[in-house]
């Protein structure tokens, strides 16, 4: 298990150079010129003065001698610095990313036990009212809109029950675990609505699938109690897709968290990456790119090992 541990970590260090070159040369070849952004509209500046800014921000030698000052810089710890705001990247991400990790985990989290729950309890309970609700659930996760369902939820708890607040993501006054967590409320639950609505079908059908297998009927046969039928010998077997899915969610729940970012003034790191996107800020975007991309890479070797972990023909080459 080891060998295959270390097997599966070492194949990110190459996908890693691929994407860093893959996202260098697309952004860096972009007609958007981050040094203008320096410039006020009503000033008028000479050529010799923007080729000596260029210079200054390493913009004037060819792009093979930049990303390899780029990605050498990147390998001593040095993120660079925002063109337009002057602000360190490193500082960036420091500042923003634990907000956006801290809204994508609880998501997952609150997806995670919702949905599968529901689902389990759905495909146990099949055609009854436990199902039914399930079913709805799951219709009304995929067809209404993360924004939507966003303001439909500020209106109701924060503008008319006054329950919690419209946004942000603390403020001077936060004294208790309370004051801190009801920020984190409304944001989350808006993220896992269709994230429950997956993983609660996703959980339903590997379940009834699972269910239908012939070592069940023969577990049943043998007069082992449903509980132990269903905790023992169905779940284990029917989170193995449901796994995929969670896993492979964390990774976009990260970088997709736009539109609730937007919604709620969650001061997270897509909000960098808009505003970074907007004004051309080269070193922003790029190293904030590479850093979803690595994220992407480490959960689908999370989600080799846990697939090992679940089936010992997998790490022996018998898928």
């Amino acid at each position: 298990m080891g060998k295959f541990i270390l097997k599966k970590c070492l194949m990110i260090i190459p996908m890693l150079f691929i994407i860093s070159v893959l996202v260098f040369f697309a952004i860096r070849m972009t007609k958007a010129d981050p040094v203008s952004w320096l410039i006020p509209a009503d000033v008028v500046v000479s050529e010799e003065n923007m080729e000596a800014l260029r210079a200054r921000y390493g913009l004037d030698a060819p792009l093979y001698v930049q990303y390899f000052r780029w990605i050498g810089n990147i390998l001593r710890g040095d993120f660079g610095k925002s063109i337009v705001g002057g602000t360190s990247v490193a500082t960036i991400i420091a500042r923003s990313l634990p907000a956006t990790f801290e809204l994508a985990f609880g998501a997952l989290i609150i997806s995670s036990v919702i949905g599968i729950t529901l689902g389990v309890l759905s495909a146990i309970h099949q055609n009854g009212p436990v199902d039914y609700i399930g079913r709805f659930i799951a219709v009304l996760g995929t067809s209404m809109p993360q924004f939507f369902f966003g303001i439909i939820m500020i209106q109701i708890f924060a503008i008319k029950l006054g329950w919690l607040p419209i946004g942000g993501r603390t403020d001077p006054s936060v004294v208790t675990f309370w004051d801190r967590a009801k920020y984190l409320i409304l944001p989350t639950l808006t993220m896992s609505i269709a994230m429950i609505s997956t993983l609660l079908k996703y959980s339903r059908n590997s379940m009834l699938e699972v269910l239908n297998k012939d070592y069940i009927k023969t577990a049943r046969m043998k007069g082992i109690s449903e509980k132990r039928v269903y905790i023992t010998h169905a779940l284990r077997n029917a989170l193995r897709p449901v796994m995929v899915i969670i896993i492979f969610r964390l990774p976009l729940l990260i970088g997709g968290s736009v539109v609730i970012e937007s919604v709620f003034s969650w001061p997270g790191i897509s909000t960098q990456i808009v505003g970074a996107t907007t004004s051309g800020d080269y070193p922003v975007i790029m190293v904030t790119t590479l850093l979803i991309a690595a994220t992407i890479l480490v959960s689908s070797v999370l989600l080799d090992i846990i697939t090992a972990l679940l089936d010992p023909r997998v790490r022996l080459g018998k898928e």
